[in-house]
């Protein structure tokens, strides 16, 4: 079958290059804002705020790109999963070093106090624990070291990450009853993993 022209773009190194640019662009603009006092009346709040939004985007975006590649009839969209994936995770441990750094001070026994005594903290840690599994077997050498059945079978646990994104995040938003973002990232990640559960069901009723 004959590559499109769209497909074969996908495969040069700019596409690639592309792709990493725009999923760093939000740091940069975050660094930008936080050099030029743009961060608002309560500039802790608000990294926290947009490094766990860009969180849940890379989360979607990363679960988008097997249905789109199905459905599409593309597979070069592959070749972008490991590095949303990491980008992801970098997003993840941002939110994370926000939370600890400029929310809490690195006082770590007011931290660990914090995190038991607030489920949807200790419900984001959980999800930033798994990612971290994820990310540090990532890479192809540890495809081969952990064999292709265990590693496919360790990183099925992005669907329990993406689940437990959205319960930290409603369970944050419930002290404001302010449900609005959480509906529809739970109606994004809901269809995305209804997908995957359905495309499922049909391989193995054949």
């Amino acid at each position: 079958m004959r590559l499109t022209r769209g497909r074969k773009v996908l495969l040069t190194r700019g596409a690639w290059w592309t792709v990493l640019c725009i999923g760093l662009w939000p740091l940069a603009h975050l660094l930008w804002l936080m050099a030029n006092d743009g961060l608002g009346a309560n500039p802790a709040e608000f990294l926290i705020r947009a490094t766990g939004d860009w969180t849940l985007r890379g989360l979607c975006l990363g679960l988008a790109i097997t249905p789109l590649r199905v459905q599409w009839g593309w597979p070069e969209l592959a070749r972008f999963r490991r590095m949303v994936g990491l980008l992801t995770y970098l997003y993840a441990c941002l939110h994370l070093s926000c939370y600890l750094v400029f929310d809490m001070g690195l006082d770590w026994p007011e931290i660990v106090k914090d995190v038991f005594k607030r489920p949807f903290i200790w419900v984001g840690v959980g999800a930033w624990l798994l990612l971290s599994a994820m990310a540090a077997t990532s890479f192809n050498r540890a495809v081969r070291w952990l064999g292709g059945v265990r590693w496919r079978a360790l990183h099925r646990v992005v669907y329990a990450v993406a689940a437990m994104a959205v319960l930290h995040f409603w369970w944050m938003r419930a002290a404001k009853s302010n449900f609005n973002e959480v509906i529809v990232y739970a109606l994004i990640l809901g269809s995305l993993l209804a997908w995957r559960g359905h495309r499922r069901w049909r391989t193995s009723a054949r």
